[in-house]
């Protein structure tokens, strides 16, 4: 019933999502009576409309494409194999409903209190809360977390509206599959749902207005991608400009400018995934005393996640880049531990990143480029893919690893890797950069056969001159 109501909590955390579920279960596993105040789903955006619904999504056009596409020679015969939307809709909701049930069960074993609502600061240590009903309520608090995450970017011009000109979680729920799709955007998302939709026979276009898809991302795993999405038959533009977009009854055109000159590209609909912001506005945060940042939006913070107002906190995607699930699941420990009185900080030096394509891409501390740019005596070897038994069993020959060393000191300082599994090993890789590891550590760790991981210790030998399968090469990685 809606009215007005208080209470009062020790640690009152602002969204349910990543940064904002971990924090209150690590700061009820302190002992601390803890309140979190969600708007919408618990999980947030990635359990709910990211990375577990793509990824299952991803999951069935793989299936799919893999029966009709390599079956045969492998001995998997199939007719008659077709894509069911709407089946793969179900399950996915399933997986994402019992992944949601499962965050519930967790912050009610450590005695967390689950609010639904809408939060806004009233003070420094007071919030008004609007109930779904409409009604209000009152938590003061000691300590608070802002965990609100982030929102889609709109640009002008491009606006969604739900049917023809879709966003990410418009796109994840959809009930058809049009003919024709049109990308504005050639990042993570970009790539991930592009290729979904490639493979389940989606013509596919996607426009980036960077030299490169994947932008930030090492050059050569964009090349990779970018040479096994123009085999599936997408379209790519790069170095390419949105200028218009006209919409009709049976579809969009969308007007682009690029190195060849200015191109209309038709299709059914048109996917805009040109980044995110964080979603700052509208918390009260002036009635905290909360600083953020007037360009960005994103909250000021500390190694320990303090924002300016001590006893306020913030992680995740509304806190700074990069907007990384993991990477909220850190902060979140930090923020409640340092609330429960124990040292934390927010350190590391290896954050992980994987692009979930085929080949998967995943990537761990510096590139080349970057290591020579901070003073190291940089080198690279590259180990194929091709050279491992286990990519040969698992039809998954196509990719590659590469390690990036310190020739005066040995020092390990990055991994980049093209293909299948790269994003399950990618975290051996991060943890001998965090353990100050020599390339010869990663070299010598005995490594399970058959294995895609093997591809680590492979390249490791490699960069030492000590290959074992794969012929010697020059110091530059290169085949002499």
């Amino acid at each position: 019933m809606a009215g007005t109501y208080a209470r009062a909590t020790e640690v009152a955390v602002v969204g349910g999502g990543p940064g904002g579920y971990v924090a209150a279960i690590r700061a009820g596993q302190l002992g601390k009576k803890v309140l979190l105040v969600e708007k919408a789903e618990l999980g947030g955006e990635c359990l709910n409309r990211g990375c577990i619904p793509s990824k299952a999504l991803i999951h069935a056009s793989r299936l799919y494409h893999a029966l009709r596409t390599e079956g045969a020679e492998v001995g998997v015969v199939a007719t008659g194999v077709s894509f069911d939307l709407a089946q793969t809709q179900k399950w996915k909701s399933e997986v994402v409903a019992k992944e949601r049930q499962g965050v519930a069960t967790l912050l009610k074993a450590v005695g967390a209190t689950v609010l639904p609502g809408e939060a806004r600061f009233t003070g420094p240590h007071s919030l008004d809360i609007t109930a779904p009903d409409g009604g209000h309520e009152r938590v003061d608090f000691a300590h608070a977390v802002i965990a609100t995450g982030a929102v889609h970017a709109t640009l002008k011009g491009f606006e969604t509206d739900g049917a023809q000109v879709v966003n990410a979680w418009e796109l994840l729920g959809q009930r058809d599959l049009p003919k024709s799709m049109a990308i504005l955007g050639g990042g993570v998302s970009g790539c991930e749902l592009g290729e979904f939709l490639a493979r389940v026979g989606v013509e596919v276009t996607i426009v980036e207005m960077m030299p490169q898809l994947l932008p930030g991302l090492d050059p050569d795993l964009a090349r990779e991608l970018t040479g096994t999405l123009e085999r599936m038959g997408v379209r790519v533009r790069v170095a390419t400009k949105a200028t218009a977009l006209a919409r009709a009854k049976d579809g969009v055109t969308l007007t682009v400018d690029g190195p060849k000159g200015p191109e209309e590209i038709r299709s059914e609909r048109l996917f805009v995934t040109i980044g995110k912001r964080p979603a700052s506005r509208d918390l009260g945060l002036e009635e905290a005393g909360v600083a953020s940042d007037p360009k960005t939006g994103f909250i000021t913070v500390d190694d320990q996640m303090r924002t300016n107002v001590p006893h306020i906190f913030a992680v995740g995607d509304v806190a700074r880049p990069p907007m990384l699930a993991h990477k909220s699941y850190r902060e979140g420990v930090v923020a409640a531990e340092v609330i429960g009185g124990q040292r934390s900080r927010y350190e590391f030096q290896a954050m992980p990143s994987v692009v979930f394509t085929v080949p998967e891409l995943a990537s761990v501390g510096r590139t080349r480029a970057d290591a020579e740019a901070a003073g190291f005596a940089a080198r690279e070897v590259r180990f194929p893919y091709a050279a491992l038994g286990r990519a040969h069993a698992s039809h998954a020959t196509a990719g590659w690893l590469k390690v990036v060393g310190d020739d005066r000191s040995g020092l390990l300082l990055g991994v980049q890797a093209a293909g299948e599994s790269a994003g399950e090993y990618i975290a051996e890789a991060a943890h001998a950069l965090e353990m100050g590891s020599t390339v010869r550590d990663l070299g010598m760790t005995i490594h399970p056969h058959p294995t895609f991981s093997e591809a680590l210790q492979e390249a490791a030998l490699l960069w030492l001159g000590e290959p074992l399968h794969v012929a010697r090469r020059r110091a530059d990685g290169r085949a002499g």
